[in-house]
């Protein structure tokens, strides 16, 4: 076995054959993936600065004497990340007019492609791989994409080829013909518990002879009881990670510190500081750099942590929701809805404004703009800068502040939605499930009576999202004869007025029945009326005796109206 770094040209280098597994899974790599190395590969060209895409392991194969290529390799952990580079090249040298580049670097030197995919690839990937001009392919799996995606955001502008090249880099392993490849992709993805940024800070700020300050600013704030560990220790799902609580803290303090006026953090530091995955290393470059007085800052640190506890609640989502805004009802939209990168403006609310009236009125605001925004089905790209510096950056701490800051910006990424975008985006916005179930639940919970409901909202993770006309309309709904209408129909059924949560999914027989049976259900399986009682979003609906795209319209204008009044702009 041979480790070590490697860089593309390492893996990649004329004389080698790449091979994946021939019945190995498919290419599963998404937009989040893709956008991911877009903005990795953007960053690497500006820096110049090495950067790690992950682990490569390959395993030798024997090759007969007469063998066109003597060096044959298999990949077992690494296809995701070379097939997408591979596809990634291919556009940007096509955008570029350097074609020749990615045939020095991705195929033979007999001109065949070095990456050699499985059976359920091959075909998509060989075509986007064998592409002499920029064209529009039809194909809907994942390989054609992943080239549509980079063939629409790829700037050649923002992108060094040479700096690529030289400085993103793997860690990567080698196997001899006769070593165990499972092992060794068990042993390093399974065995061992992973050091957090959390232990690698608490080694860093206390030595063997500081236990004093270790119980005072570490132990009673992280360590204390089995309680408190259990909350810090929690890991949740962040976007494309998998974070511990203590871990998502520690990120939302720094962006909360580098923002300090005092401290005058330069630009290119805070784009670097904000980097989820060099969190540990930000920290101490930080303190040095800026030369911060390490038990002020634990002080501090304390502060923040103990705020931190006592208002970020996971477990919401499996608790009713009050009507009442508030930081109960953001922690739904956090964690609820995954909305993370609103922990840091969130915090530094907590900390610097103590009155709890302020604290709601900023909350409810807070909640009508992301709420209208995701009913708009505007573009959240932006959350995170704006979330994690500007807001700070600026000191906005009162509602007024708020909507002044987003009102004059002239940018207008960050707009907030009017209720000509609200009522547009009820009646044609086509949501992921979570968003669309979530604007449905906090809708609900704001609109029922609970005084005459017998029934308990539960709580958002408890409901699951259903469409009333189903999307296999075709066999058990009335038939429509002309595209137009099957074409409005597909449409229609996707959007807000044809979506309710419902607290148990419908069993698969229910769910593309008729309405009659899709309502009542039939033999042992229940139908909506039964998953719906006290759910004023959709109860009163189940009494219409035909359901279809009129009445789709009728219910997105009732939850429209409804919205107008609970998100308000003032």
């Amino acid at each position: 076995m041979d480790a070590g770094k490697r860089t593309i040209n390492d893996i990649f280098n004329g004389n080698r054959i790449l091979e994946i597994p021939f019945f190995q899974r498919s290419y599963v790599w998404g937009e989040d993936q893709w956008e991911r190395l877009l903005e990795d590969m953007e960053s690497v060209s500006i820096s110049a600065k090495p950067y790690f895409l992950g682990s490569l392991i390959l395993k030798q194969q024997a090759t007969s004497a007469g063998h066109d290529v003597g060096d044959i390799r298999t990949i077992i952990d690494g296809q995701q990340r070379l097939t997408t580079l591979n596809i990634f090249f291919k556009v940007l040298c096509l955008k570029n007019d350097q074609i020749n580049v990615f045939d020095r670097i991705f195929k033979l030197m007999n001109g065949n492609l070095a990456l050699l995919h499985n059976h359920n690839d091959i075909t998509s990937f060989n075509k986007v791989l064998s592409l002499g001009e920029l064209i529009e392919l039809y194909d809907t799996d994942n390989i054609v994409k992943a080239y549509a995606y980079f063939r629409e955001k790829i700037d050649p502008q923002k992108l060094n080829i040479s700096n690529i090249l030289a400085k993103i880099l793997f860690v990567g392993i080698d196997l001899d013909v006769n070593e165990d490849e499972q092992q060794i992709f068990d042993t390093i993805n399974s065995l061992g518990v992973r050091l957090t940024t959390a232990e690698l800070l608490k080694n860093y700020f206390f030595k063997r002879d500081e236990l004093s300050s270790y119980n005072e600013f570490w132990k009673n704030v992280f360590e204390k009881d089995d309680e408190t560990k259990n909350y810090w220790d929690r890991e949740i799902t962040t976007g494309r990670l998998k974070r511990t609580f203590i871990d998502l803290y520690f990120y939302s303090y720094l962006q909360i510190k580098i923002q300090d006026r005092n401290l005058k953090v330069k630009t290119e530091d805070k784009i670097e500081y904000s980097k989820v995955e060099t969190l540990f290393e930000s920290y101490k470059n930080l303190i040095k750099t800026y030369n911060l007085n390490k038990r002020e800052l634990l002080a501090e640190i304390k502060e923040y942590a103990l705020i931190f506890k006592n208002n970020f609640d996971y477990d919401i989502i499996d608790r009713e929701l009050p009507a009442e805004f508030g930081i109960e009802r953001i922690n739904a939209i956090i964690f609820g809805l995954e909305t993370t990168t609103l922990i840091p403006y969130i915090l530094f609310i907590l900390k610097n404004v103590p009155d709890l009236i302020k604290h709601n009125e900023l909350f409810e605001f807070i909640e009508s703009y992301l709420m209208r925004r995701m009913i708009a089905h505007a573009n959240t790209k932006n959350y995170n800068q704006l979330f994690t510096d500007r807001l700070i950056s600026n000191l906005i701490l009162t509602r007024d502040q708020l909507v002044e800051y987003l009102t004059l910006r002239s940018d207008k990424v960050n707009y907030i939605p009017a209720n000509l975008d609200i009522k547009n985006g009820f009646d044609n916005a086509i949501l992921i499930n979570k968003q669309a179930a979530g604007i449905i639940y906090l809708l609900e919970s704001k609109i029922r009576n609970r005084k005459l409901q017998a029934t308990q909202l539960l709580g958002i993770n408890k409901y699951s999202l259903e469409h009333l006309m189903p999307k296999k309309w075709e066999n058990n709904w009335n038939q429509l004869t002309t595209i137009e209408e099957i074409n409005l129909r597909n449409r229609k059924l996707l959007t807000l007025g044809n979506l309710a949560i419902i607290t148990q999914s419908l069993n698969a027989s229910i769910r593309d029945s008729n309405w009659p049976i899709k309502k009542h259900g039939r033999a042992n399986k229940d139908g909506l009326i039964h998953y719906s009682a006290g759910l004023e979003t959709l109860a009163p609906y189940l009494n219409i005796e035909i359901w279809n795209e009129s009445e789709i319209t009728n219910r997105a204008e009732f939850l429209y109206e409804k919205s107008l009044e609970i998100w308000k702009l003032n």
